[in-house]
């Protein structure tokens, strides 16, 4: 009975451990921003993929670089680079609700990047950005830190 109990226990403790390790940074086994250089948007104006070899733990994420120059800027300036709400999708945001991304699914607005769920949601996210810019702004703080 008292390892039944026992295991029980750990059980709760390791679920409930996992629980409150939300991120506000969307990643996957690959890591944030699916393993794309989040500076790539701004200097090549194009998502290129990361080489694992130049990483950085940022945020509780791994983020990859295409060129240690890359590498380097983001380290010196990393919110200058990340993509604005944790990756999430922006429109998703706008919506009340946090979805992943597709790192082809971008834009640059007034100098920051936003990422969109796929390229359909992207066309429609792009004609009212700005509208939608305010609505995820206003969502974001009660959202980032939930599933």
């Amino acid at each position: 009975m008292h390892k039944k109990i026992f295991l029980a226990t750990i059980f709760c403790v390791v679920l409930l451990s996992g629980k409150s390790q939300v991120s506000e940074i969307f990643t996957t086994s690959d890591g944030a921003i699916h393993g794309y250089d989040p500076v790539s948007y701004f200097t090549s104006k194009k998502p290129v993929r990361g080489n694992e070899n130049l990483s950085y733990n940022w945020k509780g994420a791994v983020w990859h670089f295409s060129s240690r120059a890359n590498l380097d800027s983001f380290r010196m300036h990393p919110e200058k680079y990340e993509p604005q709400f944790g990756g999430y999708c922006a429109y998703g945001l706008a919506q009340g609700h946090k979805a992943s991304t597709d790192p082809q699914a971008w834009s640059l607005v007034d100098g920051k990047l936003y990422l969109n769920y796929d390229r359909d949601i992207m066309d429609k996210w792009r004609k009212k950005q700005v509208g939608y810019i305010i609505e995820a702004d206003k969502n974001w703080p009660q959202l980032k830190n939930k599933d």
